[in-house]
């Protein structure tokens, strides 16, 4: 029997669009259908899965441009036209229902989806050569690291004070001033901004939490120090997998949606790795569902 893959965008109408199609071609022929494995994606995730599969496919794929990518029996079939196109001829199957009702569901889920992790979720909005280039949105592990977790919300919502001189810490209006090509951008010096600084909520350092985050991919979120038990405020992005962090810095959070903006961060001009234009965060805060 056909096997359905289904990955796709979890921001997405099609996702729930295509599921409910899937499911009732199950249920209609239950005997032509082995049970679907549909899985979700975030943003983030959906555009690093898609480069995977474009770089072990290649031939057409290289061109993919939809947030679904439909599999029959481990072969690629394509996006939800073809998905749709194959149910009528195949299976003489349409759905009439409006494009707007799977809108809404996939907006309630997405909010649920986010709920149901019991993370916390932050932004930063971003600006290179004071131009607004969009927003990186991470979750926050905060069942792993609650401690780490807690300091970095606290600095992107701002208002909490400086245990030392009763300055706010912030992490608004300050800069990236690290970038290591093919490894990660670093932040958050919010006392000098020049690298050598930086402060957390509970005093000037706190200690390695846990190292139970692995640097397994892009996007991880993770804490810069100067040796054991010395993390403030500084923190890093990855633009790799970098194993060789691991039991070294405190991993706890991972970026979910800004794919294009980690990119635009990521080439901006250095010299000795730091950049030679002004790359800061405008705003920043609590991200609600």
């Amino acid at each position: 029997p056909p096997l359905f893959t289904g990955i796709k965008l979890l921001v997405n109408n099609f996702f729930f669009f295509l599921t409910l199609k899937i499911q009732a071609l199950k249920l209609k022929f239950p005997r032509k259908f082995t049970d679907p494995v549909i899985q979700p994606l975030a943003e983030f995730a959906w555009r690093e899965y898609l480069q995977e599969k474009k770089k072990e496919l290649r031939g057409e794929v290289w061109a993919y441009a939809s947030s679904v990518m439909c599999f029959i029996a481990g072969q690629l079939l394509g996006d939800e036209k073809e998905l749709l196109e194959w149910s009528y001829r195949e299976w003489d199957y349409r759905d009439f229902k409006p494009e707007a009702l799977y809108q809404a569901i996939a907006e309630d889920f997405y909010v649920k989806h986010l709920k149901n992790s019991q993370h916390v979720f932050v932004y930063l909005e971003i600006a290179i050569e004071e131009q607004p280039v969009g927003r990186l949105l991470f979750e926050l592990f905060s069942d792993a690291c609650p401690r780490t977790c807690e300091n970095f919300r606290a600095l992107c919502a701002g208002g909490a004070k400086s245990p030392c001189d009763g300055r706010e810490l912030t992490y608004k209006n300050s800069l990236f001033h690290r970038l290591v090509k093919n490894g990660w951008i670093q932040g958050g010096d919010i006392v000098t901004g020049k690298g050598d600084g930086g402060e957390s909520i509970y005093g000037p350092t706190f200690e390695d939490e846990s190292f139970s985050i692995r640097h397994k991919g892009r996007g991880v979120l993770g804490m810069a120090n100067k040796g054991r038990h010395s993390n403030a405020s500084q923190f890093y992005i990855t633009l790799q997998p970098a194993p060789y962090l691991d039991k070294k810095y405190v991993a706890f959070g991972q970026l979910i949606e800004g794919t294009e903006v980690l990119q635009r961060l990521e080439v901006v001009p250095t010299y000795n790795e730091r950049p030679t234009v002004a790359c800061k965060i405008i705003n920043c805060g609590t991200f609600e569902p």
